[in-house]
Formats: structure tokens, sequence, C-alpha cells
């Protein structure tokens, strides 16, 4: 006999003294140990309620019911839904007031973190229309040493900007002798 042949797995078949102790020990499926009567229902009973019917209803399986066990069965299960359903509800709105309490969380969070950046920014208000440098004072002075660093990121804005600037200063000499000569 080899080394492993005295283990207790080293044997390939299940014995038959194996399967009676087994057996024996679950307790079921022996000879010895039969169903009692109560484990199986008569022919006449409902499959709900175990019972003897007095209105019987048979599907078409064969399964036999009792026709007010079906409609108590029915309506049980129609009110178990509604509970479900309505507990349901409550968690779904639940966790839509809690969306809707992170995205105005979100929101505030996004407007204090752009107020903080603002408020960081140190700048001194940039007016375009005024001159960098007065180089001339007179009416054909045509604004061209004007600030124009915002605008001049954009063209479409830089265009907007001289031709209001433009239109503002051929409207002042339009205008210019007659405040002057009032």
């Amino acid at each position: 006999m080899t080394r492993h042949g005295k283990n207790c797995t080293a044997g390939a078949v299940y014995t038959y003294h194996e399967k009676k102790k087994d057996t024996a020990a679950s307790g079921y499926g022996t000879q010895n140990i039969r169903l009692s009567r109560d484990a199986v229902k008569d022919f006449d009973c409902c499959c709900l309620s175990l019972q003897p019917c007095h209105d019987p209803v048979v599907t078409p399986d064969g399964y036999l019911y009792e026709r007010e066990a079906i409609l108590e069965y029915i309506l049980h299960q129609k009110k178990e839904i509604a509970r479900q359903l309505k507990a349901y509800e409550k968690q779904r709105g639940a966790r839509r007031e809690e969306r809707k309490e992170l995205q105005r969380a979100a929101a505030q969070d996004q407007v204090r973190g752009f107020l903080e950046k603002e408020a960081a920014i140190v700048s001194r208000p940039l007016n375009p229309f005024t001159p960098k440098a007065a180089s001339g004072t007179g009416p054909d002075d045509t604004g061209a040493t004007m600030t124009l660093s915002w605008f001049s990121r954009c063209p479409h804005h830089l265009g907007l900007l001289l031709s209001l600037t433009h239109r503002a200063l051929s409207c002042h000499r339009a205008f210019a002798p007659a405040v002057a000569a009032a």
C-alpha cells in the first residue's frame, strides 16, 4: 500500500457503507423514515390554504385552488404592492430632494468661488474712452491713444469700439462749436 493510500479521500468510489452512513445522518431518503400524512395534501385541498375546497377552481396545469383563497391572495398582493409603491415614491422623492440640495450647494459653491476670485483681482477701473496720455486736447484729436487692452482680445469688439469712438468724436465735433458759442 502506498503512502497516500491511507488517506480517507483516496477511494475514487462512494462506497455503500459511506452512503448508508450519510443517509442515516441526514434523516431523509432512507427506507426507515417515510413522509407522514401531514406532508401529503388530500386530492381536494387548495394549494394556497391546504384546506378542503368548497368552491374549487382548477388551472390548465391541474392545480386546485379555492376561489375565496385566490381573491384574498390577490387583495393581499394588491395592498402589498400599493404599500411598496408608496415607500418607493417616498424614497424617490427623498433622493430627488437630496439631488436638488446638492445642485444648489454646487451652484452656491461656484458663485462663492467666482466672488472670491473677483475679490482677489486688484485693478483700477478701465474706461476705454479715456486717453492714456493726453497728447492733443484739440478738436482734431482722433483718440488713437485710448486704452484698448480689453477690446484688443477680440477683433469684433475692437471694431465695434473704434466705430463707436469715431461716431462719438464726430458728434462731439459737430456740437463743439455750438457749445463753445453758448
